[in-house]
């Protein structure tokens, strides 16, 4: 009897531990559907925090002279996105862009630096990743008034790369030329010039690189 009720027990114990298992398996999609719809909320929020930060970094450059308090109000929901999304780089380029607003140009880099660096650079498409690289030499050339050899040539390798990207980016040939021309290289400095100009005409950095070259080659 002792064998028998032992046999029993046992049967019914796999049997106990089946049904869960079964009841675990099929509780597994709506967990996955309740983590999701978490992670959805999650983004929305992140998403959220991202625009009202763009709005109120938008506004604070339309003052004269900047809004202070709207460009720190900017940072701040900057700052909640990057929490609520950490794997997004648009908020890092946000945050760097209102960093240079209040003056802050070396931790803008640094921002722009984490933006750029895998796997968060993956989130950019082509034309964001190369105006971030733009801003990064702009910034690098603006860190001080001494442009050393090092800098310039940072900012030329994030140049050169913005504009494979962005081949439509007059700014970003025009700031080019102006590196090379620092190096002394006339002839790619004019040539990145005439890039731009016929990118944009109008666009003024290319126009007055572009005479100056062009008197120096004169001369030589």
């Amino acid at each position: 009897m002792t064998v028998v009720w032992s046999d029993a027990a046992v049967q019914g114990l796999l049997f106990l531990l089946a049904a869960g298992l079964l009841l675990a398996l099929q509780s597994i999609p709506s967990r996955l559907r309740r983590r999701r719809s978490r992670a959805s909320a999650t983004s929305a929020q992140a998403h959220r925090h991202f625009i009202t930060g763009a709005q109120l970094l938008s506004r604070a450059r339309s003052t004269s002279p900047p809004s202070i308090s709207l460009a720190k109000s900017a940072l701040s929901h900057a700052d909640l996105a990057i929490s609520l999304s950490p794997r997004d780089a648009a908020p890092l380029i946000l945050k760097a862009l209102t960093l240079d607003l209040l003056g802050r140009r070396l931790p803008a880099i640094k921002s722009l630096d984490a933006a750029l660096s895998p796997p968060l650079v993956n989130s950019l498409s082509d034309r964001e990743r190369g105006d971030a690289l733009f801003k990064r030499a702009e910034l690098q050339l603006e860190l001080n008034q001494r442009k050393t050899r090092r800098r310039i040539d940072g900012a030329v390798a994030d140049l050169i790369e913005a504009v494979k990207l962005s081949p439509d980016n007059a700014k970003a040939l025009a700031k080019l030329g102006e590196c090379y021309e620092e190096r002394g290289e006339v002839e790619e400095a004019q040539k990145s010039f005439e890039m731009a100009m016929e990118v944009d005409p109008a666009n003024k950095v290319a126009k007055d690189g572009l005479k100056r070259v062009t008197r120096i080659r004169e001369v030589e």
